[in-house]
């Protein structure tokens, strides 16, 4: 029953790592064109701010009851404590490391009604030095043996190196611990040996070189074999998401209406990773992350899903009861 295995994930203990970003949206409508410049005039009714990158993904955890460890970089800045002081209170954000040397990212979105009109970013461009490095190696080591999995949260924003990305997965292996990754195609190579990946299917084929011709389930396959994988989950917007397992299954999209695809991989990510830690069949957390995924991009912005939100719409999808 999808209940039962739903209400372990309050037993589950994952460790998230990854970009930690703070994304901010300014909401309002648009009645005419600015007099100044050829662009519309957005009339504020709302600002508001969520998590983002790995710390949405550590909020969707959060949001179905896991107990989460956090961990990641954030600047020494007002917006390090807005985002750390936002997160649930079954967070443990002991691993997050405050750095002098660059701010916290944030992501600033102007909307109306539905279309987003504009993004703005601040940010910068960094790899992680060795002592930070070392610092969340060790705070994981100190973590991993209460740890039932942990997510690589990848927005290629310097932290998931090659080395700090194979030192965690090999520690996770000698744990037996499930390691998943939402990896960048760039960096593909530093995940090498983790249980399962989950990019979507332009970054599947980008990170193969495949043609946009091949067929995606030598992709997967492809995939799968090169770096060493359990399973590779990919996601395919409207045509739903495939799953490489010892066998290919094939899961079809069902969202009715999609608002937003902001942060849907990363619910996806997090569901998956939670179910298979639960108990699942990485087939059926498979299909539990794909109907989360098709809750969340019904939502405007990066959103969570309850776990009674999630129970009903798998059993409206699966007819299990």
């Amino acid at each position: 029953m999808i209940s039962k295995l739903i209400e372990n994930f309050k037993n589950i203990k994952i460790a998230v790592i990854g970009d930690l970003m703070l994304d901010e949206y300014i909401m309002g409508k648009v009645d005419r064109i600015s007099p100044e410049a050829p662009v519309p005039v957005v009339k504020v009714t709302e600002e508001k701010f969520v998590l983002g990158g790995a710390a949405n993904v550590i909020n969707n955890l959060a949001a179905l009851g896991a107990n989460v460890y956090c961990g990641g970089l954030v600047g020494k800045d007002k917006n390090a404590e807005k985002l750390i002081n936002a997160f649930p209170k079954n967070v443990d954000c002991n691993l997050i490391l405050k750095v002098d040397n660059r701010p916290t990212i944030v992501k600033k979105r102007v909307i109306a009604g539905h279309q987003q009109l504009l993004r703005l970013d601040w940010e910068e461009e960094f790899y992680i030095n060795e002592d930070e490095e070392n610092t969340i190696i060790k705070n994981l080591k100190n973590h991993i043996k209460d740890l039932n999995a942990v997510i690589l949260s990848d927005y290629n924003k310097g932290l998931l190196t090659k080395s700090l990305s194979q030192k965690i997965i090999n520690l996770c292996r000698e744990n037996n611990v499930i390691i998943t990754v939402d990896p960048k195609p760039k960096n593909i190579s530093n995940f090498v040996g983790a249980s399962s990946i989950t990019p979507n299917k332009k970054e599947a084929y980008a990170a193969v070189d495949a043609n946009a011709l091949e067929n995606i389930d030598i992709v997967g396959e492809k995939l799968k074999k090169k770096y060493n994988l359990d399973t590779v989950l990919i996601t395919r917007s409207e045509e739903g998401m495939t799953l490489y397992d010892k066998e290919i299954h094939n899961i079809p999209t069902y969202a009715k209406e999609v608002y937003d695809v902001t942060g849907a991989g990363d619910t996806v990510i997090s569901v998956f990773t939670l179910a298979k830690a639960a108990g699942a069949t990485w087939e059926k957390a498979a299909k539990i992350a794909n109907a989360a995924g098709g809750i969340v991009v019904g939502k405007i912005g990066t959103s969570t899903v309850s776990e009674k939100e999630l129970i009903e719409t798998y059993n409206s999808i699966y007819k299990e009861k």
